[in-house]
């Protein structure tokens, strides 16, 4: 992915944020698979898709995260709660700047998105 693009999509200050409270990743219990991605590269498909409102299948292979692996990781980091500790983390966090609204509103995007799946 363009480091551009992806550097808007998830500013520094905004990974900072994020980076800590995102859960360990856990391999697949049979093993085998591939060498797990970047969490940031991931986050930030994960951003696209959830701020852009698309399908996951939609995500351009230019991010470098096939759409099943975000789709697998939102739905992991969903369970494991990130999206409500990060809404709490936000507002508390002074270092934003003018990013907090961004934050904001990529929470809110991921809350959204996770109680839609929920109700299919």
């Amino acid at each position: 992915m363009g480091g551009k693009l992806s550097r808007r999509l998830v500013p520094d200050p905004v990974w900072d944020l994020v980076a800590p409270l995102i859960p360990e990743f856990s391999p697949r219990r049979q093993g085998g698979g591939t060498v797990p991605l970047d969490n940031r590269a991931v986050f930030t498909a994960v951003v696209y898709v959830l701020t852009c409102d698309c399908a996951w299948r939609r995500l351009p292979p230019s991010f470098g995260v096939s759409p099943a692996t975000a789709h697998r990781r939102f739905a992991a980091w969903t369970r494991a709660g990130l999206w409500a500790r990060l809404r709490q983390a936000v507002p508390e966090n002074h270092g934003l700047g003018g990013d907090l609204e961004w934050a904001a509103a990529i929470v809110e995007a991921a809350l959204d998105r996770g109680r839609r799946t929920a109700a299919a």
